[in-house]
């Protein structure tokens, strides 16, 4: 295949997925995003619902476990992220419903993170993905993720407290390790020139502060801090929340959120989805802080995408983005 029909494919699945709607496999991150029942300060549901990607109906293996589908060479692939919400997606509709093929769906998702946590090569437990990934900076196979982290993390603790097995919550410790651990020491948080703590869905350099996947990893910690009351878990959410706080508003371009803070010439805008799941990552996290800048946020940002001119003006800019950079 020529580097031209390489280049138009990978635009054929990116403007499907983030842009137009597709029944590519890629789209099991593009449900709708919405906030669960959840009561702060308890290890019940999962903050956000997934129950559309609960319902996953795209390929799986001989044992139920997810895998998404990236077309051409890479095929389908196991993406820890992506297994990990079909879990916590299940987790919360056995809670509501007390479906127990639910409830062992989760669990089954809860023991093939325990079978996959393995060692990088700086000696930290993580998910790795086992396959490359194109973003700005290619990601070479095996890669790890702070959005990984703190997604398994999340599901661990709940089958720890659904069980009452010690092995998962052990599990979870470890994974909550490389969340201490700077980047350039095979970890996933990077400290800024200001002393911000960031936990990094992307481990490249320079980092790019990607919004979602900072605000569900420390959902992570968060749900580890629960479970165990431990001071130091507590020090790393309050970390985060600070550094949301502080930041929050660089994401802001007055008619639309960003996506990460790419340090590109051309700022990277978030497509309509991930501009919506920020609206209800923020109302999630104002219920868990109390913090009214993240509901103003939200609703400063839901404003923009009730606004026909701001969305057309959103959508033209990222299509030329992605022209431009990808």
């Amino acid at each position: 295949m020529t580097n031209l029909k390489k280049r138009l494919n990978y635009y054929r699945r990116i403007f499907g997925a983030y842009l137009t709607p597709s029944t590519s496999q890629l789209t099991f991150w593009h449900d709708r995003p919405a906030m669960s029942e959840f009561v702060p300060g308890e290890l019940g549901p999962y903050y956000m619902a997934f129950q559309q990607k609960a319902d996953y109906a795209g390929p799986k293996d001989a044992e139920g476990i997810p895998k998404l589908d990236y077309l051409g060479q890479i095929g389908q692939q196991y993406n820890p992220i992506a297994i990990a919400q079909y879990g916590l997606g299940n987790l919360n509709l056995y809670l509501s419903s007390s479906d127990g093929r639910r409830r062992e769906i989760a669990m089954r998702i809860a023991d093939w993170l325990l079978r996959n946590l393995e060692k990088n090569s700086a000696g930290c437990s993580v998910w790795n993905h086992h396959f490359d990934f194109e973003y700005r900076t290619p990601l070479r196979a095996p890669w790890y993720s702070g959005l990984a982290q703190g997604q398994g993390i999340s599901l661990l603790v709940r089958a720890y407290r659904e069980t009452g097995e010690a092995k998962y919550l052990d599990a979870a410790k470890r994974a909550f390790e490389c969340m201490q651990v700077d980047v350039s020491n095979g970890g996933v948080i990077f400290t800024d020139e200001d002393g911000d703590n960031w936990i990094e869905e992307y481990i490249v350099f320079p980092p790019t502060h990607i919004l979602n996947g900072f605000i569900w990893a420390s959902w992570g910690v968060y749900d580890l801090a629960l479970a165990t009351g431990d001071s130091t878990i507590w020090k790393v959410w309050s970390d985060s929340v600070a550094t949301l706080k502080k930041n929050l508003g660089k994401y802001d371009t007055g008619y639309w959120s960003l996506y990460e803070q790419s340090g590109t010439r051309m700022m990277m805008l978030a497509s309509p989805f991930y501009h919506r799941l920020h609206i209800v990552q923020l109302r999630v996290m104002a219920k868990l802080t109390g913090e009214p800048m993240f509901s103003e946020f939200a609703e400063r940002w839901s404003r923009y995408q009730e606004s026909r001119m701001k969305r057309s003006r959103a959508l033209v800019y990222k299509s030329v983005f992605k022209l431009c950079y990808y």
